[in-house]
Parts: structure tokens; sequence; C-alpha cells
């Protein structure tokens, strides 16, 4: 099924919907933002959104308004949850009652913690959650996923300068679990010679969310 588009009026320029429609009545909506280095075309947003429709679930991908412009880097991490926001708000027009998972790969993850209270979600999805820059692990996010209050799935690379799985504390937060791509960098992209093909790595991805998203939704 071709996807949905829909324009979304922020304060910081129109950003955008692509909206997956889950087969039959959705068990929930799955709001998903991009990284400050890419757009909504990564393998794991795309992953996830031509999978989990089948399986009942709606997948919305949101592209912020610095890359619906043209620009080449992101703006600053309050405009992103700003246009999380709205299009969250807009998705809510549509969606009525059904349940909200919120989410993203790098900064999307990020901001889907800062705002999953305030919107309402009853989980967050972080795809390769940056816990802090590169080569600067003393700059710690791990507040932004304290802060998350609801169910959280990350799902980690173990070759991600941001954030590899053994930096983040053990036990993680309460109500947060990971899941470990083998020989996966920040992107998910994997060695030719590490344990998993690019497709075993994404089909790992869907798996991990789906028996994630089983439980807590």
């Amino acid at each position: 099924m071709t996807p949905a588009r829909h324009d979304v009026e922020t304060s910081h320029g129109p950003g955008r919907l692509e909206v997956h429609e889950a087969t039959g009545e959705p068990v929930a909506v799955v709001l998903l933002s991009h990284g400050a280095g890419a757009g909504i075309d990564t393998r794991d947003l795309v992953a996830l959104a031509q999978s989990l429709p089948a399986q009942g679930y709606t997948v919305a991908l949101f592209e912020q308004p610095w890359r619906v412009t043209g620009r080449k880097v992101a703006t600053p991490p309050p405009t992103l949850d700003d246009g999380l926001r709205a299009a969250a708000a807009r998705l809510g027009e549509a969606a009525g009652a059904v349940p909200l998972v919120l989410g993203g790969r790098s900064a999307g993850a990020r901001s889907a913690l800062r705002t999953a209270g305030e919107l309402g979600a009853v989980a967050v999805l972080g795809l390769a959650f940056p816990l802090h820059p590169p080569g600067k692990p003393e700059k710690s996010r791990l507040a932004e996923l304290e802060q998350a209050g609801v169910p959280v799935l990350l799902v980690q690379g173990d070759r991600d300068p941001m954030g590899r799985p053994e930096e983040f504390p053990d036990p993680l937060p309460d109500g947060a679990e990971m899941a470990v791509l083998p020989g996966g960098d920040h992107s998910f992209g994997v060695l030719k010679s590490g344990p998993l093909d690019q497709a075993e790595a994404m089909e790992m991805l869907v798996e991990a969310v789906l028996e994630w998203l089983a439980r807590n939704v």
C-alpha cells in the first residue's frame, strides 16, 4: 500500500508525515523521527515501516522541517521537540484513542524521550540512542533516558561510537531494556565479515521491536 503523505505545520516551518497504515484496526500508532544527519529513508526506519503495518501497527515517519527545506544540518534540539509535538498533534486528529508509541533514531530518539510524558506516549522506541557525542563519553545523555517514565526499548549496534551497549549502566533505568545488533554501527550498518549480513540485521531489529511492542502496548 502506498503511504499517505501529510504536511505538518510547525513553529519552525513545514514538516512532513509519511503514514504507513496498519492492516485492519491498528493496535497502536508508532511515530518515528529521523536523526541529525539523514532523513526518513534510513534502513531501520524503512524496515519498520515495511514490516510493522502487517502486524497491526500504523507507522508514521516524521521528516523534520530542517530536512524538508533542504538543510544539511539539523536545527537545535528544542526545535526537533517542537516538530515532534506538531506531528503527534496531527496524528492525534485521525488516530483518536489509539495508543501512541513515540520513537526515532539518534537525535529522534532523544527527542522522543524528552517529550514522551507530555505527549501521552505509552512507550518509546530508541534506535541508536546517542548516549554521548563521539569520543566524549563524559558528556552523557543518560538523564534523557531516565526521564522517560514509560517502557523504553533501545536498539544499539555493538560498534556504535556514540553508545556501545557496555557503556550503558547495568541495570538500565527502570522500564528500559536493550536489544543489541551484533556488528552494527551507529547507522546499523554491519561488517561484511560480521555475524549478520545487512538483511539479517534488519530482520533482528524488526523481530525485537515486535516482541517488545507485544509486551508493552
